[in-house]
């Protein structure tokens, strides 16, 4: 009984030094730095303090779907942003809306690769693996 007790004291203190803990743990988000259409080669980064996970979707030229991915200060979340060439002049490359989230890996795991981009793939590694049989 007395044990039981000393484990419920134990748990009792280390709970909030676990939960401050968790708190102050670095954000994970996917990174894709520029995607087009469907297709956004990721990795994983770690966010910095005042940062969090984006999703921005845009178009390029009126008509390029793009993407990115990653960490974003707090203060340009959820914004769209329009990015001109010359930085000075009026022409829009692409504008961009960055929407953010604050869990783990919440900005959407990795884009699948297009089918027909799966399907070529998928036939080259074949071709390899016969010639490898032969």
């Amino acid at each position: 009984m007395r044990l039981a007790l000393l484990a419920v004291v134990k748990n009792r203190l280390l709970f909030p030094f676990v939960s401050v803990l968790i708190a102050f743990q670095a954000l994970q988000c996917y990174n894709c730095k520029l995607g087009f259409w469907k297709l956004c080669v990721t990795s994983k980064i770690t966010c910095n303090s005042g940062e969090q996970c984006f999703s921005g979707k845009g178009e390029a030229a009126g008509f390029v779907d793009i993407k990115m991915k990653g960490c974003l200060a707090v203060s340009s979340c959820n914004k769209t942003e329009n990015v001109n060439f010359p930085s000075s002049g009026n022409t829009t490359v692409y504008h961009m809306t960055k929407t953010c989230c604050n869990t783990d890996l919440c900005n959407s795991a990795p884009t699948a690769l297009p089918g027909a981009l799966q399907l070529a793939l998928a036939s080259v590694a074949a071709v390899f693996a016969a010639n490898a049989l032969v």
